[in-house]
């Protein structure tokens, strides 16, 4: 059986030379990118006091104060 696709040429390769895109819509994009950082940033922040939370108290060393542990 023949493959239908193969009398169909490759396209030619692509190289980017220029974008040209206004100033104000460059603008715009980059403050919606730091609009859109504020919860990626807290939702990073969680995990990781998740995680060192989680590892600290694992190895106990949650009640740390002035390098000595705190006697409850």
């Amino acid at each position: 059986m023949t493959d239908p696709r193969s009398d169909v040429p490759s396209p030619a390769p692509t190289r980017l030379v220029d974008i040209d895109m206004p100033f104000g819509r460059l603008v715009l994009f980059f403050f919606k990118a730091g609009l859109a950082m504020i919860p990626a940033l807290i939702l990073v922040w969680a995990v990781a006091a998740a995680i060192f939370f989680l590892i600290g108290s694992l190895f106990g060393v949650g009640f740390m104060e002035h390098g000595r542990m705190m006697r409850w």
